[in-house]
């Protein structure tokens, strides 16, 4: 509770970990902000939920039994007549949505239509920011799990049992480190077909090192207090050890360089995609709206909007981890405590 104390003290730490949790949770709920298809559909006395099933267009008056798009004209004036109505999404595109009825050849720029313009193919730069930031934050969160778990089950039994095992096993990681990783992630992506859970997998396996040398720093330490001892004396076995005394008082490190692996998972993410290297193709991602934007130098709106969007995610991460770190400081907690008194 102290920690959280200092924490909420640090207040641009604590809003942006507000304004970063709120755009989260509206990022996963994307499919109800931006969709091609109405939330809800009333038509002839009979409700519709086309965000969760097709549905022939026959049934509002097509002439065709293929699903509905609800984006055409013909649709739409059907859906608008009297007893009839639809709940759209504020944003009337999903990632992935052609607008066939834009006036401007793509990419077009922002209008009332398409609020931060079209692509070079007809989609939405804005549907495409909420998606490619979910799957951003998604990723960034999944390789920081996959790479704390490993750096840390690694850094605590090289520290804990030091020795041999801890020589070897220094060696071997060095031995690792020094593969080229952008080369490998070449090679991977010419032999198997690009997916997130490609690149978690490999990113992660290269993630762990810098994690693990501080897990294994705290370790060394720990194992010679006199609580460690105490609990050999007692019988308890190493893992007990491990798991209920030194892990706990060991996760300082761990917790603070969260927000900034995720930054760098994030970042990593968006070279990849930038370079070609990263998810599928069609897949809405920052840096491929960062790409485009290059190859795009009159549509100043992708860049622009791309650019905004991950620097403010940074930015938010940068601020939580370094609050984060200050509430961890037993030298800063013990000097704010001393100015109070």
């Amino acid at each position: 509770m102290k920690g959280w104390e200092r924490f909420k003290s640090n207040r641009l730490g604590y809003f942006s970990l507000w304004i970063f949790t709120i755009l989260f949770g509206l990022s996963l709920g994307a499919e109800l902000i931006a969709n091609d298809r109405p939330l809800i559909v009333g038509y002839d006395g009979q409700f519709y939920f086309p965000i969760a099933k097709d549905y022939p267009e026959t049934i509002f008056g097509g002439d065709f039994a293929t699903p509905t798009d609800f984006l055409d004209p013909d649709i739409k004036k059907n859906l608008s007549r009297s007893g009839n109505w639809a709940i759209y999404p504020l944003i009337t595109y999903n990632h992935e949505t052609l607008n066939y009825f834009s006036k401007e050849p793509n990419p077009a720029a922002p209008s009332a239509d398409n609020w931060f313009g079209t692509d070079d193919r007809g989609r939405d730069v804005l549907a495409r920011l909420i998606y490619g930031f979910r799957l951003s934050i998604l990723f960034g969160l999944a390789l920081t799990i996959v790479g704390v778990v490993i750096g840390v089950i690694t850094g605590a039994l090289m520290g804990f049992f030091g020795g041999k095992f801890d020589l070897i096993s220094q060696r071997l990681i060095e031995i690792w480190s020094a593969m080229p990783e952008l080369y490998l992630l070449i090679i991977f992506a010419s032999i198997f077909n690009p997916s997130v859970l490609l690149l978690i997998i490999l990113l992660a396996a290269f993630g762990w090192m810098g994690l693990s040398d501080y897990v294994r720093a705290e370790f060394f330490r720990n194992r010679a207090l006199e609580y460690v001892r105490a609990a050999k004396a007692l019988g308890l076995t190493n893992t007990q050890i491990m798991w209920r005394h030194i892990l706990p008082n060991s996760l300082t490190p761990v917790i603070t360089f969260l927000p900034f692996r995720m930054s760098a998972a994030i970042l990593s993410l968006t070279s990849l995609d930038f370079l070609g290297l990263g998810v599928p193709p069609g897949t809405p991602s920052l840096g491929e709206l960062l790409s485009q934007g290059k190859g795009n130098l009159d549509a100043w709106w992708i860049s622009l909007s791309t650019f905004a969007v991950l620097v403010t995610t940074l930015l938010l991460l940068t601020f939580m981890g370094e609050a984060l770190r200050d509430s961890l400081d037993t030298r800063k907690s013990n000097a704010l405590s001393g100015s109070r008194t």
